[in-house]
């Protein structure tokens, strides 16, 4: 991941905890891991900020703009909890630590 992804990433991982003292390890890692599909795009700063404007309208984009998808493709390659792939996905039921894992990302 980009330093800046890895900076966001670890920021958080720490929201989260400090929102939710008891966190298990499947969601601190969901935290941490959750853009990292971002690294298929291959994409600069820059061209993030233009992805993010002007859409999906290159492969590129389109792989950034899917980030969350590619990113439980590579979790469930390394092997991670389908708890920590569904919420990377945002697909899990459970509301409470999907809810702690948006506000955490709300930054």
């Amino acid at each position: 991941m980009q330093a800046q992804d890895r900076r966001h990433s670890i920021e958080v991982a720490r929201r989260l905890m400090a929102d939710l003292d008891d966190a298990p390890r499947d969601v601190v890692a969901a935290a941490l891991l959750h853009d990292v599909g971002k690294i298929q795009s291959r994409l600069g700063t820059f061209a993030r900020v233009v992805a993010t404007v002007v859409g999906p309208r290159t492969a590129r984009f389109r792989r950034y703009h899917d980030h969350e998808a590619l990113g439980v493709g590579l979790l469930a390659s390394a092997g991670s909890t389908e708890l920590t792939r569904h919420l990377v996905a945002r697909t899990s039921d459970n509301v409470r630590l999907s809810s702690a894992l948006e506000r955490a990302d709300d930054i």
